[in-house]
């Protein structure tokens, strides 16, 4: 980005700078034409050194403008959103702000916590009903809930804990530091807050599809000034239809979610497409078997697996890849598995 900054300022100024130093080849009665109007005309020097800095300062807002255009798209188009309102990549900041596609005219602004940037934002009658799974998460309950007992169940499975599995995240996003990560199906913002406060990364989008999810994110930030005042954003949004621009974000992770998608290879493809070249996509899940499940029961684990997409090991390779990874690595243990990749 800074280098491209660069480049926009000099481009604007070239011209300028040349015509103000060109010293002409043909006779003159002056032996430095401009120099010489310059001295005859004080005004030209004025008017000129006056439209310089109106030229950089053009530059400049063009840039910031540029800065605050380069994130957040619209869902429907994809087209970088305008935002309008105080400056700061925070909490406050965004829920504050406005923001608006200059294609469609789509208006997207926040529910005093998050930024809803989902298709159907601002919908009056309409109303979509997502498969069970989706549902259940929506649930004023199971989101009071998830971090009161029903994560920690996961251990039961072979989940290491949130701390671990931080860490080994952590070990797979180094290439990623100081850049912008979004935690996809975010839940009550377990991890994200965790990547906030770690402050290794310059923004932090919390990024769920379910409302309650999101306001527990929030309550639980509240509680802790040292991450509300970090570069952190709450956003609603369909991880099919991810709002940001193509090629925008370093790293995406998604916490115990693949299983819950009702389409993962969408899911997937669409992180790959807004990953910038060499990104990092980390996630967890539950194997619907493993290695040690006996050769006799595997036909039988799909029809067990109820609502939720469960797959083995070999499946989550096999789709990772087809949807353009490569360096794919994974960590099982009993029924959990980590895994990462990265787009080239």
């Amino acid at each position: 980005m800074a280098s491209t900054s660069s480049s926009s300022v000099n481009h604007l100024l070239r011209p300028i700078h040349h015509r103000t130093l060109l010293i002409p080849k043909s006779p003159s009665p002056f032996k430095y034409t401009h120099l010489s109007s310059s001295l005859r005309y004080p005004s030209l020097r004025i008017r000129a050194t006056s439209d310089l800095v109106a030229t950089v300062s053009e530059a400049i807002t063009q840039l910031q403008d540029l800065g605050e255009r380069d994130l957040f798209s619209c869902p429907v188009c994809f087209e970088p959103l305008t935002r309008k309102g105080p400056p700061g990549f925070n909490l406050p900041a965004i829920y504050r702000s406005g923001f608006k596609c200059g294609k469609c005219n789509k208006s997207y602004s926040s529910k005093n916590m998050y930024l809803d940037l989902t298709v159907i934002a601002g919908a009056k009658d309409y109303v979509e009903i997502q498969p069970s799974r989706t549902e259940l998460f929506r649930s004023p309950l199971v989101s009071f809930l998830y971090e009161r007992g029903w994560r920690q169940n996961f251990n039961l499975s072979g989940f290491p804990g949130p701390d671990e599995e931080f860490n080994m995240a952590q070990d797979y996003f180094k290439p990623t530091e100081g850049g912008t990560l979004v935690d996809v199906s975010c839940g009550s913002g377990l991890f994200s807050r965790k990547f906030a406060k770690s402050g290794i990364y310059s923004k932090v989008i919390a990024l769920d599809f379910s409302e309650n999810m999101l306001r527990q994110c929030y309550d639980f930030i509240k509680l802790d000034d040292t991450i509300s005042s970090s570069n952190l954003a709450l956003v609603r949004a369909d991880v099919s239809r991810l709002p940001f621009s193509s090629g925008s974000i370093d790293a995406v992770h998604a916490g115990a979610a693949l299983h819950c998608w009702p389409s993962p290879s969408n899911a997937i493809a669409e992180i790959n497409r807004i990953l910038r070249s060499g990104g990092v996509f980390v996630g967890t899940t539950f194997l619907r078997s493993t290695s040690s499940t006996p050769a006799i029961l595997r036909p039988f684990d799909r029809r067990i697996s109820g609502n939720y997409n469960y797959l083995t090991e070999e499946e989550i390779e096999d789709l990772i890849k087809s949807c353009g990874f490569t360096n794919y690595t994974s960590k099982v243990q009993q029924a959990f598995i980590m895994f990462s990749a990265q787009k080239p």
